[in-house]
């Protein structure tokens, strides 16, 4: 028997037991892959809601709006929720890096044995 949460339409996100999903971030236009948070339900209605992603930072354990001191926010174009609806994908046009770092994305190196080679250039603004 199928389960209504893997095939169903109705929204029911399976939180973890620290009550949040994982949520990756591409660019609409790249596709690139910028960044991995995690949401709890005020941060995913926030988004919805706002248009703007907004995550669960473990780190502060509070609401982040991204780029709300910085500038550089992701505007959501689109979420999507994977089959058992514990994880979420935003797809979103960035107004500026993605990364604390200053990189397009926070996924800016490469593994090469036991190196990292840079992918993304670091921002110079």
């Amino acid at each position: 028997m199928a389960d209504s949460r893997e095939t169903g339409l109705l929204l029911d996100p399976k939180y973890n037991t620290d009550g949040l999903i994982t949520a990756v971030v591409t660019d609409r236009v790249s596709g690139d892959v910028l960044m991995v948070a995690h949401m709890n339900a005020e941060a995913l209605a926030a988004t919805q809601t706002t248009g703007e992603a907004t995550f669960w930072s473990r780190s502060r354990g509070a609401l982040w709006k991204k780029g709300e001191t910085s500038g550089n926010i992701l505007r959501v174009a689109e979420i999507r929720i994977d089959c058992d609806q514990d994880s979420v994908w935003v797809i979103a046009d960035p107004a500026g890096p993605a990364c604390h770092t200053g990189a397009a994305s926070c996924f800016y190196r490469r593994i090469e044995g036991d190196r990292l080679d840079p992918v993304f250039a670091m921002s110079k603004g």
